[in-house]
This record gives structure tokens, C-alpha cells and sequence, in this order.
């Protein structure tokens, strides 16, 4: 039975982005890049909606392929471009990109039948809105939230009022950003 994780920079105040998608609080560092490759490369697939599977389509392909790029981001890159990606699009309009199949809608058979088809772990990165329809059959299996020490107070948020979870490890990296790890909380 495969599980899903969500991968998520956020904010201290739980904001994935600016209200106009800006990112620019980001605070990348070496270790959330080997954390991020280590995940891909563990992973069995990705799960993402039409618009972020569009900007990865756009971007892994050719810098899998580009020199000019260093060996751990081209490995992260070929390892993305490589693997199984289900993407969700009622309007069937999704960027080419290999390995590619695409899911006409999340609803409960559908993420019943994908976790049934395998075993290991599906990743969804970004893709606010398939998050929230898997978040509403409690869906997802683990958050992982590299949670960057900024406050937006405004922005577009990952959970909805009343989201439980329970942590199962964190870990600070080099640059203040911490990874945590979460479980949804079982009971009230």
C-alpha cells in the first residue's frame, strides 16, 4: 500500500507563499537539498496538480540534462524527470513531460485505487488544491514542513482551521529552517 507525504516549505505562521505567490522568504540550503533528493529518490512517485506539474515539466527535463548544473541537482533532476507522475486535471490540458498520467478527478475510489497500485511513497509537492481534496478523506499519510523562520502574516495557507497533527521528529538545518515531521493526530 503506497503512502502519501506532502513536502512543504512554510512559513513560521504556516503560509506556503505570498498572497501573489511570492517565495522570496525562501532560505534553501544544502541540507534541505539532500533532505529533497532523498525523498525523491525513495519515493515511488509524484502526485501534483496541472499548474505545478506544468512548472516542474518545464524546469527538471533540462536541467537533468545540463552540464552547467551541479551533479546532486542534475541526480534530483533525472530522478524527477524518471519517475512515475500522476497529475490532477478535470480539463485534461497538462504539459508533455514523460511518465506522465493524468487523474480526472481526487475523489475517494480514485486515491483508494492509487495507493492500492503499489508500494512505497507517492510525494506531492506544492498543489494547494489536491492537497485540500485529499486532505478532506484524510488522505495523507505524513506532512514533511521545512518550516523557514519568517512570518508573512498573510499568504495563501496549507491546512484549513482545526488541523490536528501529531509530530514525529524534527530537525534543524544550517540555515534555521527546520524539517518537521507530522502524522494526522488520531482522536480529539
Amino acid at each position: 500500500m503506497r503512502r502519501i507525504v506532502v513536502s512543504m516549505w512554510t512559513t513560521l505562521d504556516g503560509y506556503v507563499a505570498g498572497l501573489d505567490d511570492e517565495m522570496d522568504w525562501l532560505a534553501p540550503d544544502d541540507d534541505m537539498a539532500a533532505y529533497e533528493t532523498s525523498l525523491v529518490m525513495s519515493a515511488d512517485a509524484l502526485l501534483l496538480g496541472r499548474v505545478t506539474h506544468t512548472d516542474f515539466a518545464g524546469a527538471w527535463p533540462p536541467i537533468a540534462h545540463d552540464a552547467d548544473q551541479p551533479p546532486e541537482t542534475r541526480a534530483y533532476a533525472r530522478r524527477v524527470d524518471e519517475m512515475p507522475k500522476f497529475v490532477v486535471s478535470r480539463s485534461g490540458a497538462i504539459a508533455e513531460w514523460d511518465n506522465t498520467s493524468r487523474l480526472d478527478t481526487l475523489d475517494r475510489d480514485t486515491v483508494a485505487d492509487l495507493k492500492a497500485s503499489g508500494d512505497g511513497t507517492v510525494v506531492i509537492y506544492g498543489s494547494l488544491a489536491v492537497i485540500a481534496a485529499l486532505q478532506q478523506f484524510g488522505a495523507v499519510d505524513q506532512y514533511d514542513l521545512l518550516v523557514h523562520p519568517t512570518a508573512l502574516g498573510t499568504g495563501k495557507a496549507l491546512f484549513t482551521s482545526g488541523t490536528r497533527l501529531q509530530l514525529v521528529s524534527a530537525e534543524a538545518f544550517g540555515s534555521g529552517v527546520t524539517l518537521m515531521r507530522y502524522t494526522p493526530a488520531v482522536g480529539p
